[in-house]
């Protein structure tokens, strides 16, 4: 299913709406937060801060991939985090 939905964004087959975009946003903001459970270095969390900013339809496949990695790490235990990964990711299993 990840799979699935990580290659109908790169095809870019999604609606690139508000929604979206502001799930996408939530999702990069918890990069920050939680870098460490992630193994996300400092610079590529700047990175994540940064694209938050700018969201571009390109950069949808990358934060797709970062909200299913928070959904499933143990190591992730801020429920808001896990939700707003999970909204996200209805959000492009809806488009």
């Amino acid at each position: 299913m990840s799979e699935k939905l990580v290659k109908k964004c790169e095809l870019g087959e999604f609606n690139f709406d508000n929604d979206l975009v502001t799930n996408c946003s939530a999702v990069l903001e918890n990069v920050e937060k939680h870098a460490e459970a992630l193994n996300v270095s400092k610079e590529q969390t700047k990175s994540y801060l940064e694209m938050a900013q700018n969201l571009k339809p390109k950069d949808v496949s990358e934060v797709l991939k970062l909200a299913l990695k928070i959904r499933e790490s143990g190591d992730v235990k801020d429920t808001e985090a896990k939700n707003d990964a999970s909204r996200l990711i209805r959000t492009i299993e809806a488009s």
